[in-house]
């Protein structure tokens, strides 16, 4: 059982949340001198104290790009980018209520989205390769950019598409502002927030420094009930208050400086996060009567988290044989070291009424340190006939430590403490990833099209290991790209985007590693030979500029996925059959001494329940149509009301052991609309946003899932004092949004396709409003 526990543990240890931003890299800009830098440097009173109305961004990008300023999210008082994404087209999530973590661009897994910080790939912690984005404080953002298809001179792992996210930097921003405020929750805690941001000239360059404080917290209700079947019998209920408390810190860096030719830019970004989640669970034997005659389980778990991240960035872009080059180096670091405690008292149903059986205790302490450096050479020239080149090299060098140490107490005694958690078992893994990746990309222009084509070549060199194996793996993918941009009019333009893309294989499914009973009976043992998912994507996208400020624009898009990574059957027993098989001889000899294979109803070992692994075994394909406006309502005599409104919708086809169905948990479409209206004269603004996502199923080995979502609703009142000061009081989830997810369990995969259940599960999830109160001052 402990072995069984280390194994899961340590695979699921590598979920965690990570931060590993490059940050503070300004390449965009042509350098001159610091007196140009500071003349072109942003005021942040426009941060600040708004006085109107900012609508998404028209880029200039040949890739389709849909870009958001800070100010389109910030009326809303945002905590973080999370809560951002979930304005903007095409991003769903998957998360327990008010909890906006793994963004799953066009529905897919957060796995198949990149995570761009500054245009750089950041790693992140998830098993899965993706990046939670609920850790990044909106504060030090400066826009968040929608790619919806990649260019050569950017990593290749995007089948969805790239969520970029850009932070302040020293060249953008001059000025400075102090936030404060608190937050108010359903359950009637308080939670402060407070933060600071300064940037100006400091000698020949430019600094700009932030701080930020946030409490976090979310508490939810939840309701579980259990039956044999659908429309089955009863077998039980859970009641449950599930509490997360926390409190991140975060501190930024940027200093940009002309030396030379060329522009110098350092950055550094830290984040901590301490977060207790605290769950209590209450299992009865009746669905109405919840005491103690009908209790079978109290169930307490508290896990205290304690997350560090660090990043460090340094850029110098100069004039280099009549081009221009770029040299990047990046270093970052996540360290995440978690108390797992779950105490649980059983008692016995066969008593009326129940009573206690044993209590037992598991404690799990997971300490994970995920390194990577970055280094990055590339080089830019004019070449005749208005064709630009560029091409360079990416290089990654990242090692993943994972230590999990185990303890299992129990006692018989009533009321008597669990012993010490003394004894631990230790398991440990280490994956290492060498990756370099040359491109080459051409660019240019003719007439009304402006277009870009480019070569990109990953290698990946993969070592895995454990206590108890070793293992390696390399492949290398070639990803054409090419994009163009037809400008219809100066209002219209038209984009038509194709490009392979890959996805890398889960680190849980490389690892060596076995995991008993991991689907319902069957076992699983990870593959290091998987080679990466691909995919060709097209898109082809319509935009118009409405007036001065407002857009509007469609997109189509396809992706046709290959190598696709699935769970395959070994054709070896699990564990579980094993046992089986061997009690059931066991038996037969009790009966039977002296029986012989020969002997009538000697037992045969006929499994019903296997060992899985993950194999390139299937294909897929992905498609949907995205809108979105974002405009004034000047041509109704409303310049100062603005009107926001996005809407995707999405599908896709993948074939299992079961048959055909949808990418696991995308939702068939999500929309937002919302408005904000500015009383110029008197200083004040108010607005409501609100948002739906359709519902998720999720099919795998052993157990089906549909989950559902209901609406969320924002509104803001803002009230500006002069030029300076600003007070905003924001209400979130309005509406007590409400999880409701129905488990399908089975089994064997033989029970699954005859639906022989071994329990059907309904559980609802609830939070209730949050209310903000958020000051603003500019100096």
């Amino acid at each position: 059982m402990t072995k069984t526990l280390l194994a899961i543990g340590l695979s699921r240890a590598l979920t965690g949340t990570a931060l590993f931003a490059v940050a503070g890299v300004a390449l965009a800009q042509t350098p001159s001198t610091a007196a140009a830098a500071a003349s072109e440097a942003r005021d942040l009173d426009t941060v600040v104290v708004q006085g109107e109305i900012v609508y998404r961004n028209r880029t200039e990008a040949v890739a389709p790009t849909l870009s958001y300023d800070l100010e389109y999210f910030q009326r809303f008082e945002p905590l973080t980018v999370g809560d951002m994404l979930k304005r903007v087209p095409s991003v769903t999530f998957v998360s327990d209520v008010l909890e906006y973590d793994g963004a799953r661009l066009r529905g897919l897994d957060p796995g198949y989205t990149q995570i761009l910080i500054n245009g750089k790939k950041v790693p992140g912690a998830g098993d899965d390769r993706s990046f939670f984005v609920d850790r990044i404080p909106a504060e030090l953002v400066e826009r968040i950019e929608i790619v919806r298809s990649p260019s050569a001179n950017r990593s290749g792992d995007a089948v969805a598409g790239a969520l970029n996210i850009v932070l302040r930097d020293a060249y953008e921003f001059d000025g400075g502002y102090l936030r404060a405020g608190a937050l108010r929750f359903d359950d009637g805690e308080v939670k402060g927030t407070a933060g600071a941001v300064i940037g100006g000239a400091v000698g020949e360059g430019r600094l700009l420094g932030g701080i930020n404080i946030q409490g976090r917290y979310n508490p939810k209700l939840k309701r579980s009930d259990r039956f044999e079947q659908p429309g089955g019998d009863f077998t039980d209920a859970e009641n449950q208050t599930d509490t997360r408390d926390g409190t991140d810190y975060s501190a930024n860096l940027s200093y940009t400086r002309d030396i030379g030719s060329g522009r110098l830019s350092l950055g550094g970004l830290y984040v901590r996060t301490d977060r207790t989640e605290s769950e209590h669970s209450l299992e009865y034997n009746d669905a109405l009567l919840n005491d103690r005659a009908h209790l079978l389980s109290d169930n307490d778990q508290v896990v205290d988290i304690e997350q560090n991240n660090l990043a460090l960035s340094g850029s110098y872009r100069f004039d280099m044989l009549g081009g221009r080059t770029t040299l990047d180096l990046g270093y970052s670091r996540f360290e995440d070291r978690r108390t797992d405690t779950e105490e649980e008292s059983g008692f016995d149903d066969d008593d009326s009424p129940p009573s206690f059986d044993e209590r037992e205790g598991t404690r799990i302490l997971s300490d994970q340190a995920d390194r990577e450096r970055t280094a990055s050479l590339s080089h830019q020239r004019d070449l005749s006939g208005g064709l630009r080149l560029e091409f360079g090299v990416d290089a990654t060098a990242k090692d993943r430590k994972t230590t999990l140490r185990t303890s299992e107490v129990d006692t018989d005694d009533e009321g008597a403490p669990l012993p010490p958690y003394a004894d631990f078992e230790r398991a440990r893994s280490t994956i290492e990833e060498r990756r370099v990746d040359p491109y080459l990309m051409v660019s240019g222009k003719g007439g009304a099209f402006d277009w870009e084509a480019g070569l990109r070549y990953e290698t990946t060199d993969v070592d895995v290991r454990n206590d108890e194996a070793r293992a390696s793996n390399d492949y290398a993918t070639l990803l054409p790209s090419a994009h163009l941009r037809w400008n219809v009019s100066e209002n219209d333009r038209i984009t038509l985007s194709l490009a392979r893309t890959v996805r890398r294989p889960n680190f849980n499914y490389i690892l060596p590693l076995t995991l008993e009973e991991e689907y319902g009976d069957n076992d699983f043992v990870g593959n290091p030979q998987l080679d990466p998912e691909t995919a060709w994507g097209l898109d082809l996208g319509f935009e118009r500029r409405l007036g001065s400020r407002g857009i509007v624009g469609v997109n189509l898009f396809y992706r046709d996925v290959k190598d696709l990574i699935e769970i395959t059957n070994t054709g070896e027993a699990s564990a579980t059959a094993r046992d089986d098989y061997e009690d059931e001889l066991d038996e037969f000899l009790d009966d039977h001494p002296g029986a012989t294979p020969a002997t009538p109803g000697y037992p045969q070992f006929d499994p019903d329940s296997f060992v899985y692994t993950a194999a390139n075994v299937g294909d897929g394909y992905v498609y949907g149509i995205e809108f979105d406006i974002s405009t004034p309502l000047t041509v109704m005599g409303l310049p100062n009301t603005g009107v926001f409104a996005n809407y995707s919708w999405l599908d896709s086809s993948v074939d299992d052991a079961r048959g055909e169905r949808r990418f696991n948990n995308q939702s068939r479409y999500v929309y937002n609309v919302g408005f904000i209206h500015d009383i110029a004269d008197y200083g004040v603004a108010f607005g409501a946003s609100y948002r739906r996502q359709g519902d998720v199923r999720s099919r795998v080995l052993a157990e089906e899932v549909l989950t559902q979502y209901s609406a969320d609703l924002e509104v803001f009142v803002e009230k500006r004092f002069g030029e300076r000061f600003s007070l905003r009081l924001t209400g979130s989830n309005l509406l007590d949004a409400k999880k409701s997810e129905f488990f399908n369990k089975f089994d064997t995969l033989a029970d699954q396709i005859d639906r022989d259940y071994d329990e059907y599960e309904r559980e609802r999830e609830q939070a209730g409003p949050v209310y903000q109160l958020i000051a603003r001052y500019k100096f």
